[in-house]
């Protein structure tokens, strides 16, 4: 389910809720885990990272996402990737709702996994300033 905002003061951008599902866990042998969601095919958002919200269990917590096909990983079905701020723990089947908050940048395919890498560190670096 996706529900989609205008941007206006602290609202979302766009709200997605789901069962977290399993990806190649890509993002765990980055250093950065993150939670999957599938994406709904109507939603008109730009793929890109965002600084997002997620709600877990009743709880909130701050995180970054990517919303797109991971093109530097030769991803091809649009998905959305939660990293979430200070959460350890399984969340697989889990509900998950996240709050796309800010688009820090578009997504990009980098040429090389430490590209990438490095590329996510800033991202977050960036989101935990904001």
């Amino acid at each position: 389910m996706a529900e989609l905002r205008m941007e206006c003061g602290n609202a979302p951008l766009a709200v997605i809720e789901g069962c977290v599902e399993h990806g190649r866990r890509l993002g765990r042998e980055l250093g950065f885990p993150t939670a999957n969601l599938s994406v709904p095919d109507d939603l008109s958002l730009d793929d890109g990272v965002y600084r997002s919200r997620v709600e877990v269990a009743g709880r909130r917590y701050d995180a970054m996402s990517n919303l797109g096909r991971n093109p530097s990983v030769g991803g091809t079905e649009r998905r959305l990737e939660t990293h979430i701020f200070g959460f350890t723990g399984e969340l697989y089947g889990c509900r998950l709702r996240v709050e796309l908050l800010q688009r820090i940048r578009g997504e990009r395919k980098f040429a090389s996994v430490e590209e990438l890498r490095s590329r996510i560190e800033q991202d977050r670096e960036e989101i935990l300033k904001s």
